[in-house]
């Protein structure tokens, strides 16, 4: 069973990331689209993109697995794919966060070229070359250049102010976060057999691990352990679990007849926000300091997203508006990462709009026109069978 409303749901999260990702090229963007500052109790349009991203992971884990299992895959080898999966997200997502803090002149090839090489290595290792037009022999030599290519970039790496550290986790980055999310949210799915109540029951308890940490009760793991923090931390997991709650929830109410299935997401959606504005006074809503507020109101935002769109797409099916958009939802990944090969390029052609072009609402179309582009080229690379799988 496949839901054309988390397909849309994906591709219009992965469009708008596009979108405000690219907000850095511009000035005088409006405060109200861009991220809140460090410390600041506020809630841009931005700092929602990435929660509904991770929560949209925890509403197609349950179609996933169900799919591997009535395939005949055992559940062994579909932890085996969990965990690779996983793994290929946080090494994705090592080495973006730290081309973020990469010391270019301390580099052989600049920090450009660096960022320019990482994206060619993941499209040499992770594409899905089984489907492509390329000679299956090529398949593996491409694929194994790929890894030779992330060494050689480790080998050379520099970060920092004056390139005084290595290659570090820091905080994973987008994908690394999301591959810690994925992780535990897929595993606990896998062995509780999709059981409801546990699903619920790790929701509200990573609800709870988000509250202990703006505390003095926080959990804190030590030495080696300390790689865990992201999940212990439990707000970052809590979105993809709420997303489980959603779709596990609204399937459970289906069977019945009746609007139940739409009722169930509306009532968790405004608890969530009830809950997450009025908390709002303790903790703050912030993105960066990962708050219990900022938990709550985002997940409540992707019950009622998700309840709008299944109505118009699944139920009333209505989804032609959505095929512009649409391989940012099937091929999420390659979409993610070509800006990562653009913005290199750019750097060394010294191209740049005129600054009118790049300021306040001109800036923001051209952002936009950027977002539409990128997911035209990606549908382009899916019809031709370049697209990146994990």
């Amino acid at each position: 069973m496949r839901l054309r409303s988390i397909d849309i749901l994906r591709a219009l999260t992965m469009f708008l990331m596009v979108w405000v990702n690219d907000f850095w090229t511009l000035v005088e963007v409006p405060r109200w689209l861009g991220h809140a500052a460090a410390g600041e109790d506020y809630l841009g349009f931005s700092d929602v993109i990435f929660p509904l991203f991770l929560f949209i992971v925890g509403l197609s884990i349950p179609f996933a697995i169900t799919k591997r299992k009535e395939g005949g895959d055992r559940p062994t080898a579909i932890a085996k794919h969990i965990l690779i999966r996983s793994l290929s997200l946080l090494l994705i997502g090592l080495y973006m966060v730290n081309y973020e803090t990469a010391f270019g002149p301390g580099m052989i090839i600049g920090k450009g070229a660096w960022c320019l090489l990482m994206a060619v290595a993941v499209f040499l290792v992770w594409t899905h070359w089984e489907r492509s037009p390329v000679p299956n022999g090529w398949h593996r030599p491409l694929q194994f250049s790929g890894l030779l290519l992330l060494l050689f970039l480790a080998l050379i790496y520099k970060g920092g102010a004056t390139g005084e550290y290595w290659m570090r986790p820091q905080w994973w980055g987008i994908l690394g976060l999301i591959g810690w999310a994925y992780l535990l949210n897929a595993l606990v799915f896998l062995y509780s057999r999709g059981n409801l109540a546990v699903i619920v029951t790790l929701w509200l308890v990573l609800n709870v691990l988000s509250v202990l940490a703006q505390t003095d009760m926080a959990l804190e793991l030590q030495g080696p352990l300390k790689i865990f923090s992201t999940v212990l931390g439990g707000t970052i997991p809590g979105f993809t679990t709420a997303g489980m709650v959603a779709s596990l929830g609204f399937m459970a109410c289906s069977h019945s007849k009746g609007p139940w299935g739409y009722v169930l997401l509306l009532v968790l959606g405004a608890v969530c926000l009830v809950y997450g504005l009025g908390t709002r006074s303790l903790w703050g809503i912030s993105k960066l300091g990962a708050t219990p507020s900022w938990l709550a109101v985002c997940s409540g935002l992707g019950f009622l997203l998700f309840a709008l769109l299944h109505y118009i797409a699944d139920h009333r099916n209505i989804s032609g508006w959505a095929k512009i958009i649409a391989p940012a939802g099937t091929a999420t990944l390659t979409c993610y990462m070509l800006p990562y090969i653009w913005y290199p390029i750019r750097g060394f052609l010294d191209f740049r709009l005129p600054e009118a072009l790049n300021t306040g609402t001109l800036g923001l179309l051209g952002s936009l026109a950027f977002a539409f582009l990128v997911v035209a080229l990606t549908g382009m690379l899916e019809r031709i069978g370049i697209k990146l799988k994990l």
